[in-house]
């Protein structure tokens, strides 16, 4: 049965040495691929989950505003969590959360549409 085992040889010096550098190699170009990473994806989605959230704290009564299904309204009262939007004059009030709204048009803009 001896004969199905192969005889294992040690490796050569000169072996261990190209793997050492390629090693080095390697942990460059991670650090790399994750510096383009944060500068690509996390960095802008940061700075637009901001500006959101300061869009939301500055929200106040009698601003028109975009929700993220569309909805054109007036803002009649802000609540912590949620938003009551005026769609027409003296029509029906929307109650929404805060997070579906996505911007705040300039005065007058319903008026335009």
């Amino acid at each position: 049965m001896s004969f199905l085992i192969n005889n294992a040889y040690a490796a050569e010096a000169g072996a261990q040495q190209a793997s050492a550098t390629g090693g080095i190699e390697f942990i460059i170009m991670i650090a790399i691929f994750f510096a383009l990473m944060y500068f690509m994806i996390i960095r802008p989605q940061s700075k637009r989950a901001k500006e959101h959230r300061q869009l939301l704290e500055a929200l106040s009564k009698g601003d028109e505003v975009v929700t993220s299904g569309g909805v054109v309204g007036k803002v009649r009262a802000v609540g912590e969590n949620f938003v009551e939007i005026e769609t027409t004059e003296g029509g029906p009030v929307l109650k929404i959360q805060k997070q579906a709204v996505t911007a705040v048009l300039p005065k007058g803009t319903i008026k335009d549409l």
